[in-house]
């Protein structure tokens, strides 16, 4: 995929990930529509970033509001015409104790994590099905693999993004939308900025967002990275429960 010219729309542009894939794509020559909730600091990244992108417009968007979400896209299609390609990059995490169960921490991460994401598809497929093309780009995790303790509303909300985008992904291809699911390990955000352990194989964001770039230009199904962090997944995924629940018992290494 050649991204000169092309319009993209990026939710959660204001950091992280989506931050860094916005300074990628500028430099390729593409128009970007940056959507986050912080307007003010989109509103100094889209100054900054005007010097190489084609165009650039922002807009703020709550993904937990159905309202936010339509009065974003409704000005990106007005000022675009029409849009190539979009980045569902919104996210957030919150690392819980089931001493700490809060059910409106669980709902909060649900609904920025799943249901903004399936509110953001809602504005986008029926305007790519009546083109018969785009290209759909959903940030999932490579936490979605297994329920990890103290992570269980943000690993079975990912779970719930990945298996989501690849059922869409079958039905949407006759109609000649791609859809590319991301799947990263760590990568250095405010969200893993919290974290107070070990993180192996943590990644930049500037490094991740290369890769994602790269692998949306191969139009490639499914885009994860790092691959150590990859192939160990992958080992956990077959794991027998009981070896599992052991070594996820074990107390995790602190951060130096």
């Amino acid at each position: 995929m050649d991204f000169h010219n092309k319009n993209i729309l990026i939710t959660g542009a204001s950091g992280g990930i989506g931050n860094q894939l916005a300074r990628g794509l500028a430099k390729e020559g593409a128009n970007l529509a940056l959507l986050a909730r912080r307007k003010n600091i989109l509103v100094d990244f889209a100054r900054e970033l005007k010097k190489s992108a084609s165009k650039i417009i922002t807009s703020e968007c709550d993904v937990t509001s159905i309202n936010s979400i339509k009065s974003a896209f409704d000005f990106v299609k007005d000022e675009f015409k029409s849009i190539d390609l979009v980045i569902l990059n919104a996210g957030t995490s919150y690392r819980m104790t089931v001493e700490e169960f809060n059910s409106e921490k669980i709902n909060e991460i649900f609904n920025v994590n799943l249901l903004g994401f399936v509110n953001c598809l809602n504005e986008i497929i029926p305007d790519f099905i009546h083109r018969r093309e785009g290209v759909i780009v959903g940030i999932s995790s490579l936490a979605e693999v297994r329920g990890f303790p103290l992570s269980a509303a943000y690993c079975s909300s990912k779970s719930a993004v990945t298996i989501f985008l690849e059922s869409i992904r079958i039905e949407l291809k006759k109609y000649n939308i791609k859809v590319i699911t991301v799947k990263p390990g760590f990568v250095r955000t405010h969200m893993t900025d919290k974290n107070e352990f070990h993180m192996p194989f943590l990644m930049e964001p500037e490094r991740a967002s290369e890769i994602i770039i790269k692998g949306i230009r191969k139009e490639k199904k499914i885009i994860q990275f790092p691959l150590p962090t990859v192939l160990g997944d992958k080992l956990l995924k077959f794991l027998p429960n009981s070896l599992f629940d052991y070594l996820m018992s074990l107390p995790l290494p602190q951060k130096k």
